[in-house]
């Protein structure tokens, strides 16, 4: 598995190396020079959420001020709004490749807790490795390995037996974006049916402890700021990457249904005929998704194989029905669905791999296309990368028909041991 993971590792380095270079560098769209922003306003002294707004979480600045280190603008300066500096990029891109690899270590670890034989292992860890050449660009400049690298550590703790750093890591990963929360309640019924209703307390209580130290010493200084970056999280309207809105949009294309494309809340929104209560849809189907994982995952048998798959299935569903869905979200896919084995697996990594080539179709080559003109080609890529996303939850979460299943009542262990 050493040997697999490190050819792997080189293999990621080739695949981040070669998206520097022919079309991969044609219109890009980056977020560097907000990071570099951020980043700088720090090393001046200024504190997040009382000197400046940020609509980040805590867990995201560390992305940001990094990189920054001894390279920051001058005290007084101010930074550079659309400008990232040379070293200020190949540092930034520098933390992320190495969150990549050890996204792929971790991987490799889990994949060896599970039983993987040495030719799926090859073959997960392989594809995880090519993930930048299939996503694109937008990889380099956005900080999404960060919280995946986070999460991963989290899981992986759990899937391990070290329950309690597991859920301090969730914690901190929650503080950076907040989709690893989904992982939450698959992690609570784990511990309660192995190790009882006691443990899962500790648990929860050291996952609370770990999200307050992130958020309490900002909400203390800068209460206004910290809730606003959590406002405008909550409020923002429907993205026209999303499910619903690319359905609108195929709607306008095909019957004339009115849209237009509104910026704000840091995207392009869809607004129009019916957006408004599209997007409480889309919440409201992203809820009972998340739902129908949690409970699907609480009726069964709380091993390893199960976890992973009802983690993959949880976080593809808050991306897949959520009613902002950015090409970065798509990063936060990769090394959770491949960690699914057997013929399921394969399934599922067939619907990953065409979900992220159909997000590179379009994104950011032909972006603007879409988000003002609504072009043709754009909007169909859109609609069906948001199809396969709906299918890739389906297949992780759905039984095939025939099988046998078995629904053993949710006991905690402590009520099994008499305790």
């Amino acid at each position: 598995m050493l040997l697999i993971a490190s050819l792997s590792g080189a293999l990621f380095l080739g695949s981040w190396a070669a998206i520097h270079h022919g079309f991969y560098n044609e219109r890009q769209i980056i977020d560097t020079p907000l990071y570099q922003r951020y980043g700088d306003w720090m090393m001046q002294g200024s504190i997040p959420y009382q000197d400046f707004a940020i609509e980040y979480p805590p867990g995201a600045l560390p992305a940001f001020v990094l990189p920054a280190i001894g390279n920051s603008s001058s005290a007084g300066t101010p930074p550079e709004p659309y400008v990232v500096r040379a070293a200020y990029r190949r540092n930034f891109e520098f933390l992320m490749a190495a969150c990549g690899l050890a996204s792929i270590a971790l991987v490799a670890v889990a994949l060896r807790r599970l039983g993987s034989s040495t030719g799926r292992a090859g073959a997960a860890l392989g594809l995880l490795a090519l993930t930048p050449l299939l996503i694109g660009p937008v990889i380099l400049s956005r900080f999404d390995l960060w919280p995946v690298m986070i999460a991963l550590v989290g899981l992986v703790s759990i899937l391990c037996g070290l329950e309690w750093a597991g859920f301090f890591i969730l914690g901190l990963a929650t503080a950076v974006k907040i989709f690893p929360v989904v992982l939450v309640p698959l992690a609570c019924v784990w511990v309660w049916r192995r190790l009882g209703r006691r443990e899962l307390a500790a648990c929860l209580g050291i996952f609370f402890v770990a999200l307050a130290a992130c958020y309490v010493p900002f909400a203390i200084v800068a209460p206004d700021g910290v809730w606003h970056s959590i406002s405008v999280q909550l409020s923002r309207p429907l993205q026209i990457e999303s499910l619903g809105a690319a359905s609108l949009v195929a709607l306008h294309h095909l019957f004339g249904l009115g849209v237009s494309t509104v910026s704000g809340s840091g995207s392009q929104n869809l607004a129009g005929t019916g957006s408004g209560a599209i997007a409480i849809v889309q919440t409201v189907l992203q809820g009972i998704a998340l739902i129908a994982t949690w409970v699907w995952f609480a009726r069964g048998e709380a091993d390893g194989e199960r976890l992973t798959r009802a983690g993959a299935a949880a976080i593809v569903a808050f991306v897949a029905f959520g009613k902002v869905l950015s090409p970065q979200f798509m990063i936060w896919l990769s090394p959770f669905v491949l960690l699914v084995r057997g013929r399921r697996g394969q399934v599922t990594a067939g619907l990953l791999v065409a979900a992220l080539v159909l997000t590179q179709l379009w994104f950011p080559y032909r972006y603007w296309n879409y988000a003002i003109g609504f072009g043709d080609w754009p909007s169909a890529f859109v609609l069906l990368r948001d199809l396969v996303l709906v299918a890739l939850f389906a297949t992780l979460l759905i039984e095939r028909p025939g099988r046998e299943q078995e629904v053993p009542v949710l006991q905690p262990a402590a009520t099994q041991a008499g305790i």
